[in-house]
């Protein structure tokens, strides 16, 4: 694999020892966010009753799931950048730096909370069968969002003080914290709203509420006087949807294995953690990659160059690493609660099978998506991450569900 990247095995070395404090954070980020992750897929599987009692509503979990990361994760990117600039200020005032962007991501909070919920609803309705009404999927979709972006909100404004104060990269750092917070928070969140779900006239009048305030918030962004956030807003609003649309078809793929990953709690354990890897993994190259953009260190050239290629070779030294301890994780998960799984070397197999495959798909999305940008004058850290949180949630599914195929497991 180092040769077909032009790198022989010592360049390499030189490059990872030379990178050494910034793989000892990346790795007890990964952990961490692999735990958080796990711990949302235990909330998860303890749900199964939920999940059989709303059709529907499994597959919309992605698509909630990658708003947060692709809309968190762009803002930490963003945050990023501007400590590398010297734009980064710690204290929140609204026409600071900090206050303008949390204008932006509560406006884009709202707005693809609901087009994630209407996309499902819209691909529910092709595919047919059972299926929650459509305002249910507003109400749990969107009250589900702005509980969860309101805890992320505070874990992403201290973690940038910490890494301004302290030095840290938040390229490093700030994409699985993040992410690993977004999937934390966002499956407890979402089944929290589904409470509300349901209801019947109650449910109707609540999704009309959060409907018109999400079409009201879509407007105030897209006009918003502030040409900064106008922009922000504008540029952000069509990858998001992009990113719904991409990420429900993940949710699709599971849906349409339903059976099986309710016959096999562990299975749902593991794919919370699995898929936002993905995100976590592509938010950390996405961010090494656009911050060397920024700062000319890299060309946005067709084919990547000796440094990109040497970030890629730390991406596949994160995921070799993290995707074992996801299995050995949810095996840990499944003798604790003695739910049904398969054995730990097939899970060690799904994993890092599927984890491989899908971070070669990664290093090719996530250059692709911060060169293209770059090239076109579109802010990277506003398109780069959702883009490739959104598709390798569609292609880690694939992945996934690829390496249970040929491992014959579920």
């Amino acid at each position: 694999m180092l040769r077909a990247l032009g790198l022989p095995v010592t360049e390499v070395a030189r490059y990872w020892t030379s990178e050494r404090t910034a793989l000892a954070h990346g790795l007890v980020a990964l952990v961490l966010a692999a735990t958080a992750d796990l711990f949302a897929g235990v909330i998860l599987g303890s749900f199964q009753s939920a999940l059989a009692d709303l059709p529907g509503l499994l597959m919309l979990i992605p698509a909630a799931i990658a708003m947060r990361g692709a809309t968190f994760g762009a803002f930490g990117a963003r945050i990023g950048t501007a400590i590398l600039t010297g734009q980064f200020e710690p204290t929140v005032r609204r026409e600071g730096y900090l206050g303008r962007q949390l204008e932006a991501v509560g406006i884009l909070t709202l707005v693809t909370s609901l087009e994630a919920a209407l996309v499902a609803g819209l691909f529910g309705a092709v595919i047919g069968g059972d299926m929650i009404a459509i305002w249910d999927l507003v109400v749990v979709s969107v009250l589900g969002g702005v509980l969860a972006s309101l805890v992320l909100v505070v874990v992403t404004v201290r973690l940038a003080r910490a890494a301004h104060r302290r030095g840290w990269n938040m390229d490093d750092v700030g994409a699985p914290a993040i992410t690993a917070t977004g999937d934390l928070v966002a499956i407890p969140a979402l089944l929290l709203a589904s409470m509300l779900a349901t209801r019947g006239a109650v449910s109707l009048s609540i999704a009309v509420v959060v409907a018109l305030a999400s079409l009201a918030a879509a407007v105030y962004g897209w006009l918003h006087p502030r040409p900064e956030i106008r922009r922000l807003v504008r540029e952000s609003v069509v990858v998001l949807t992009f990113a719904a649309v991409v990420s429900v078809l993940a949710g699709v793929v599971i849906e349409a294995r339903v059976e099986i990953f309710l016959a096999t709690p562990a299975l749902l354990i593991l794919f919370p953690a699995f898929i936002a890897m993905f995100g976590s993994l592509g938010g950390i190259l996405s961010s090494r990659l656009t911050s060397k953009l920024h700062l000319g260190l890299i060309q946005p050239t067709p084919v990547p160059g000796r440094l990109a290629a040497l970030d890629f070779s730390v991406t596949y030294l994160f995921a070799g690493f993290i995707f074992g301890v996801i299995a050995l994780g949810t095996a840990l998960a499944a003798g604790v609660l003695d739910v049904e799984a398969p054995g730990l070397v097939s899970l060690m197999g799904i994993c890092l099978l599927g984890g491989m495959m899908g971070t070669t798909l990664l290093a090719g999305v996530s250059y692709g998506a911060a060169t293209a940008t770059y090239r076109f004058g579109l802010d990277p850290d506003n398109h780069a991450i959702p883009i490739v949180t959104s598709v390798m949630d569609f292609l880690g599914m694939l992945c996934l569900v690829g390496a249970m195929a040929i491992l014959q497991v579920g």
